[in-house]
């Protein structure tokens, strides 16, 4: 398997990343600011170039999506507002248009709908904003799904119709929801999550054995199934009967890995999974059975390997030692461990912290970003 594709892009945490569909442009989330890269698709492997930086925000950005046309940016953040960012070509920048999301707490993730019409940012204010443009006024105006929601929406994922909307939150339930805007969408083809859709129908109400905060959900790319990562490390896939029947099958699949953040569907029979392990772990399996693959990178545990030079009492910090390294903190704000072996405590996988968020790339392609200011391109 070939080498991944680093982007090394400062030593802020990148929150949440995602790439144009042409794969010309990476926005990163970076504090309060986001920031525009221009990619050299014929060579992937190239720095990133710094095209601009939007911003807009006051407080630290916790989102941002590109429309499926590439032509606008989507970001959200903690200073409880949305802008949608549209490129002007004869001032060379990207200008911000006015989101009436009408909440009073933080936003914490946006996602474009399949056909670029509407969006929907969760939030802190136990709302899903679903907004949608007015071009009398210019701005985007929102409707919000409120019932049976009680706490912080984390994570958000549009089925292909453009109608379903699926959202996981901190009190550990997946919800399947019906945006679905009159005058403005077409009415759907019925599927396994129902036919009759006005807007705020809940389609579906799911929670895993211990009630785990919901890191990541994702339709399957046929919308007839639904996967969730929870914070047990564990991971789930609900297929629905169809409308007023309980599921044809929901599987839980628990590991032993630290917890996850996020994930996303390569095929209907194949998901990855990232998180605070640091590490890409690949499930695969259907209605059946579900099961973990295999790891994309090998990983050694760090809270057992000691490095391998001098004796046991050589490698542990003794209490001396750890008396002069606060010494040492308080006079000069840094610390060196004493170790003869400074790379001890390097991990052997690409991201060095955790990978707080996972896309499809293209392919068996995936991109991740990472705590450690890392943008990293995996073949699954």
């Amino acid at each position: 398997m070939s080498a991944p594709i680093q982007y090394q892009l400062g030593h802020l945490p990148i929150k949440d990343h995602v790439f144009s569909p042409d794969h010309s442009l990476l926005a990163v989330t970076k504090d309060t600011k986001v920031e525009i890269y221009s990619i050299n698709t014929a060579n992937l492997a190239a720095k990133p170039k710094l095209f601009t930086v939007l911003a807009g925000h006051d407080k630290t950005v916790t989102s941002v999506d590109i429309s499926p046309d590439g032509s606008r940016i989507l970001t959200c953040s903690q200073d409880r507002n949305a802008l949608v960012w549209e490129y002007d070509g004869a001032a060379n920048e990207y200008k911000p248009t006015l989101v009436l999301l009408r909440i009073n707490r933080a936003a914490t993730v946006c996602k474009w709908s399949p056909d670029g019409q509407k969006f929907a940012v969760g939030s802190s204010d136990r709302i899903i904003a679903v907004c949608y443009y007015e071009a009398e006024n210019n701005w985007w105006v929102s409707k919000h799904l409120k019932k049976p929601l009680k706490s912080t929406i984390t994570c958000l994922s549009w089925h292909q119709n453009g109608v379903l909307l699926a959202s996981g939150s901190t009190d550990g339930h997946v919800r399947v929801f019906s945006a679905f805007i009159k005058g403005l969408d077409e009415k759907p083809e019925p599927s396994p999550w129902g036919s009759k859709l006005p807007f705020q129908t809940l389609c579906g109400d799911f929670i895993n054995d211990t009630g785990a905060w919901i890191h990541g959900v994702a339709f399957s790319p046929d919308g007839n199934s639904l996967a969730f990562a929870s914070h047990d490390s564990s991971i789930g896939v609900i297929y629905p009967e169809g409308e007023g029947l309980p599921p044809k099958s929901i599987i839980n699949v628990k590991t032993n890995y630290l917890p996850f953040k996020s994930l996303a569907y390569l095929t209907n029979n194949k998901i990855v999974v990232g998180g605070h392990n640091c590490n890409l772990i690949v499930f695969e399996g259907d209605e059946t059975e579900w099961r973990e693959s295999r790891v994309i990178e090998s990983q050694k545990d760090l809270t057992k390997e000691a490095p391998s030079t001098g004796d046991d009492e050589d490698e542990e910090i003794s209490s001396h030692q750890a008396l002069n390294m606060f010494k040492q903190m308080d006079l000069k704000g840094r610390v060196n461990k004493p170790s003869a072996n400074s790379g001890g405590n390097r991990l052997s996988t690409t991201h060095q912290n955790t990978i707080s968020s996972v896309k499809v790339f293209s392919g068996n392609q995936v991109s991740t970003s990472g705590i450690d200011g890392k943008i990293v391109i995996f073949n699954v």
